[in-house]
């Protein structure tokens, strides 16, 4: 199995990597040639679903199940357990229509091709972890545009990926300042299952045939409860939906 998982790693670091590359430009150009919305947005979305698909060289299908009838035209806010990278384009791809933003770390915007592209020009709160006051300062900021664009947030409370998918303790700074900016809205708790398996052997080679899964719960709006109750239900919720 990890000869396979050799040969078919470099296969889909090759496919990835170029696809980065190829959208990079693209990216550029829909935000020059019909801006960040309805030009570079579109980019971003058809990216990660080619991302999504280029999976299935390992043998990782990518299944969402989500029966929530979610409003759009609303701020929600998206939070998740965090287990990879890979987590990231189907939360893009799946509730596009939700203009997910992420909640980054500061060193991944710039050297990515794509990637950093994205997080600088799209619209993400890039924060710097050793410096409180730009992180809370630079979370303000993108809290106040996502309330006034009606985009979503999408927020890793544990902060760090988890690599053997048991959860770490949620923090709720991040979650308290969306929240202090958009008291309305509505929080969707979000589980992933099985995306830390494709690091399971570390960076290389990958791990093989283990399908994501991420599950939407109910949402829950922000002001039906007081803050320490919130952030202990939305962890419940998404916690015992860990496989």
């Amino acid at each position: 199995m990890k000869i396979l998982s050799y040969i078919l790693s470099t296969i889909f670091a090759i496919v990835f990597f170029m696809l980065l590359l190829i959208f990079h430009p693209i990216q550029w150009l829909g935000l020059k040639l019909f801006g960040q919305q309805k030009g570079h947005q579109k980019v971003v979305d058809v990216m990660n679903w080619f991302l999504i698909k280029s999976l299935l060289i390992l043998g990782i299908p990518v299944r969402v199940k989500n029966e929530q009838d979610l409003p759009e035209n609303q701020t929600l806010i998206f939070v998740a357990n965090h287990q990879s990278t890979f987590d990231i384009p189907p939360i893009i791809w799946h509730f596009r229509k939700h203009y997910p933003k992420f909640v980054s770390k500061k060193e991944l915007g710039k050297g990515i091709p794509s990637v950093s592209f994205n997080l600088r020009h799209g619209g993400a709160a890039l924060i710097d972890r050793k410096d409180g006051k730009q992180a809370l300062g630079e979370l303000a900021r993108f809290s106040k545009t996502i309330n006034e664009k009606k985009w979503s947030a999408v927020i890793f409370p544990e902060g760090t990926r988890s690599r053997t998918g048991k959860p770490k303790p949620f923090a709720p700074n991040g979650l308290k300042m969306l929240l202090k900016y958009n008291p309305e809205a509505l929080i969707v708790p979000l589980t992933i299952n099985n995306s830390w398996k494709v690091f399971k052997y570390g960076k290389f080679p990958l791990g093989l045939f283990s399908p994501i899964k991420i599950t939407t719960h109910p949402p829950i709006k922000a002001s039906t409860l007081p803050f320490n109750d919130l952030i202990a239900t939305v962890e419940e919720t998404i916690t015992k939906s860990i496989k």
